[in-house]
């Protein structure tokens, strides 16, 4: 196989926090009485809870201070976090598990490259805390997606070049961060219709068999 390594986001790829997201942040708005919908949602996929934020505010009828956006960031985190503890293993679909269990089987290093600070809550969740090689998350990097950090980390955890790696992705910004970090990508969702995506994927479970012949 082609790489040593496949570095993947979290939330889209693993597994699905959208909705909780989606319910945690519209909830803090509403009471925030900030606009807020779908389309509003999904320019925040790879980026961080401070930056979404400040994207969500630019509907805002007034400006907030740090204070204020602090308190509201803590505020959906905490909501975020209580939706999260309902997760169980049951969320983790077969159809990832056995894509993850093939790589590795293959003898590829398997990491996380997310910029959230829960990662590590959601992999307890989901069963897979000491599945992964190597974790690169919120509470270790200082800039977000699509800045290439928290995957050069990721790989250098691993203890491989970025030309050894492959990044997984489910956003946009994700895939820019790949492309700035010397990484190839494989891109589902949103993803797979990026220029900068090295392997379109309708599934996740294509992954395999898209990249084991690659030499």
């Amino acid at each position: 196989m082609r790489y040593k390594g496949i570095i993947f986001d979290l939330d889209g790829v693993i597994c699905h926090t959208d909705r909780y997201h989606y319910q945690a942040w519209k909830e803090t708005t509403d009471l925030a009485g900030v606009y807020f919908d779908e389309t509003i949602n999904e320019r925040l996929r790879g980026v961080s809870r401070t930056e979404s934020l400040d994207i969500i505010l630019e509907r805002a009828e007034r400006t907030y201070s740090a204070a204020e956006k602090q308190a509201l960031a803590e505020k959906k985190n905490g909501r975020y976090v209580e939706l999260l503890r309902q997760m169980t293993p049951a969320d983790l679909t077969e159809e990832v598990k056995e894509t993850l269990d093939l790589l590795r089987q293959a003898g590829c290093k398997l990491a996380i490259g997310s910029s959230s600070r829960n990662t590590k809550l959601i992999l307890e969740r989901l069963g897979l805390s000491d599945f992964f090689d190597a974790v690169s998350d919120g509470t270790n990097i200082t800039h977000s997606k699509p800045h290439p950090e928290v995957f050069l980390k990721a790989a250098a955890y691993l203890g491989l070049d970025a030309s050894d790696c492959l990044v997984v992705e489910d956003a946009d910004a994700g895939i820019a961060a790949a492309a700035a970090g010397g990484f190839e990508s494989a891109g589902i969702g949103q993803a797979a219709a990026n220029p900068q995506t090295t392997y379109p994927l309708q599934t996740l479970g294509a992954l395999y068999i898209k990249i084991c012949n690659v030499r």
